[in-house]
């Protein structure tokens, strides 16, 4: 594989940011007022769960599709693990003699406790809008000739949130909510993810103009096999000033 500098810190980041966002934001929704609009509830996570999809697009556009899916399987492992991990430790007894226990579990049960559907659902609904904000993300570089970053970084992340938000809430939610509250869940969250990543714009490219710099590459999948069942290193790596 290239040596890359800023490679590893990058995917340690996004893969930090989705356990985050999937483990703790979850469980709490929260309510905001807006001026006009009023009062409105949504998932916490969903103020930082469109950073992973930032990761996400800067990893593509720096070092290219295959480096991202390395990325993005890392994720999927993280979170199979703490999936694994939670289950494990809410099982084990709570020691009688502990009175910190007592708060403890039914806290832990709460916060960690998730039913199947949910953990299926995210779990599967990240490995699919992920793949799909990367592909998208790669095949738009290579119809625009590198140009208009905003359009991909725009662009991939309305069909990878796209994706997310339609396979998660009908898996996780369907039947227990009812079919208003699913739709009006899945617009409201979809449009504030997507907000996210067109106001962070800016942000991406500093970032990623900074990393080319950086690293003195510019990756183009010309080559690339676009499989997500893959770890092989691919790219055609340039360099910016090919």
């Amino acid at each position: 594989m290239h040596s890359f500098r800023y490679y590893d810190f990058l995917v340690a980041g996004m893969v930090a940011v989705l356990l985050c966002s999937n483990l703790i934001g979850p469980g709490k929704v929260g309510v905001i007022e807006l001026p006009v609009i009023g009062a409105f509830a949504f998932g916490a996570g969903n103020l930082f769960f469109p950073v992973a999809y930032i990761f996400g697009d800067v990893l593509t556009e720096v070092y290219g599709y295959a480096r991202a899916r390395r990325a993005i399987w890392a994720g999927f492992g993280a979170m199979i693990f703490a999936t694994i991990m939670s289950a494990i430790v809410l099982a084990i007894p709570a020691h009688p003699d502990e009175p910190w226990n007592a708060t403890l579990q039914p806290a832990l049960e709460i916060v960690f406790g998730n039913t199947w559907r949910i953990v299926a659902a995210s779990i599967l609904a990240y490995w699919v809008g992920d793949f799909v904000n990367s592909y998208v993300m790669a095949k738009m570089k290579l119809w625009t000739q590198g140009r208009f970053l905003w359009t991909r970084t725009i662009g991939s992340t309305i069909c990878g949130q796209g994706a997310d938000s339609l396979l998660f809430y009908p898996i996780a939610l369907y039947g227990i909510w009812t079919n208003d509250a699913l739709i009006a869940v899945i617009a409201f969250n979809f449009t504030m993810k997507v907000a996210v990543e067109v106001v962070m714009t800016p942000v991406t490219y500093v970032v990623v103009n900074g990393l080319k710099r950086a690293e003195g590459v510019d990756v183009y999948d010309t080559d690339t096999h676009f499989t997500p069942f893959s770890l092989r290193d691919e790219g055609r790596v340039r360099r910016p000033r090919d």
